[in-house]
């Protein structure tokens, strides 16, 4: 069968055909169309590829840079019967990045304290809340994510780029994935590495991880659950980070589990751990934990091998009956050490912990907010 397609809106990325024949992988490269002129691109599949009843979409090597139609929207699948023999398509604008954003499903930021006390550290710490678009409006109460690093989650004019964790929130809540409170925690500056670091000093000297999760755990969430209207239990609660802040999110997970049910594990400093000597804590039944792993191949020659590593180390937890591991792992041959990629896996990660479907953000009917007069 031939995919015909044209379009309007031109770069240089290149065109992948998605759908029920390919288990929708949004960059396969036996997918990938041949491009005719400025315009117009095609790919002719083998019928015994085919379904009969055929849906799929087109992007631009994936989800983050899917179809969409002229005024900014997700398309529904395209369908059609594998006795066509052709297809002919028009897409008229392509994500880039996950945008372009809707400032209207934007989250609601506030600042909890410029200064917030950490009494197992004697110190004092920034941290915000990024509420979901309708929180004042509805009486829900939501899950909640804590993420390290805050600095570098969704402010502009971050030193080193962010996640623009706020415009991926409104993406998610466009498409109904998007209630879930994320609570930003600054990082110390120069007390880092000492208080990302579980009991180290080979690593950092006075390493401080123990009492800076005790802060999260026994202090900052416990005020969370009481001022805003959070889902206090352990399958509505995630932490999570990247590098040094995946690292004691780990910490967190295993030595908090009855607290903590997810984990979202970017690009970690497994290196601290190189045999995987995590401490956790021992239960006469097994927590279940679910774990989003990332990593870049162009992080360094040991980020992957080491994730991989950790992978079997997980599986062999679960054997011995020490926890109930579900984990989901994406390595981007193109990722390298930074925000940018963290911001693309973002949006994947909070819908694979947080709900319970196989979709991606973009199969999901989009929500349509109208004005009064409409």
């Amino acid at each position: 069968m031939i995919f015909n397609l044209t379009t309007i809106d031109q770069d240089e990325r290149p065109v992948y055909i998605t759908g029920n024949f390919n288990k929708w992988n949004p960059k396969d490269a036996a997918f990938q169309l041949t491009k005719n002129n400025d315009e117009s691109y095609s790919i002719e599949i083998d019928d015994d590829l085919l379904p009969e009843k055929i849906e799929f979409k087109f992007t631009k090597a994936g989800w983050e840079n899917v179809e969409l139609d002229r005024f900014g929207n997700i398309t529904i699948n395209r369908k059609i019967a594998k006795n066509k023999k052709s297809c002919d398509s028009v897409v008229e604008l392509w994500r880039l990045n996950w945008g372009p954003f809707k400032d209207e499903f934007n989250p609601v930021v506030e600042v909890i304290s410029e200064n917030f006390y950490i009494p197992q550290l004697d110190r004092y710490r920034k941290i915000w809340a990024l509420l979901p678009y309708d929180y004042y409006s509805s009486e829900k109460r939501y899950p909640v994510l804590y993420l390290q690093d805050a600095q570098n989650l969704f402010n502009e004019g971050s030193p080193f780029g962010n996640w623009e964790i706020d415009k991926k929130l409104s993406i998610l809540a466009e498409y109904s994935r998007g209630d879930v409170i994320v609570i930003a925690v600054e990082h110390g500056s120069e007390d880092r590495i000492n208080e990302y670091i579980f009991d180290n000093d080979k690593v950092a000297s006075g390493s401080e991880g123990k009492k800076y999760i005790r802060f999260i755990t026994d202090t900052l969430k416990p005020y969370v659950d009481s001022v805003y209207r959070t889902k206090k239990d352990r399958e509505n609660t995630g932490i999570g980070g990247s590098s040094l802040g995946a690292l004691i999110s780990i910490y967190s997970g295993f030595l908090y589990p009855e607290v903590y049910s997810k984990l979202m594990i970017f690009s970690p400093s497994l290196w601290i751990e190189p045999n995987n000597n995590f401490p956790m804590m021992s239960f006469r039944k097994p927590y279940k934990i679910k774990a989003y792993i990332y990593g870049g191949e162009k992080e360094g020659s040991k980020m992957v091998k080491r994730i991989k590593m950790f992978e079997k180390q997980l599986v062999k937890w679960d054997e011995q009956n020490i926890f109930s591991f579900e984990f989901k792992t994406n390595i981007n041959p193109e990722g390298t050490h930074n925000e940018f990629y963290w911001s693309q896996e973002f949006p994947r990660a909070v819908e694979w912990l947080y709900y319970d479907n196989s979709e991606n953000p973009i199969e999901t009917a989009p929500i349509q907010i109208y004005e009064a007069n409409d």
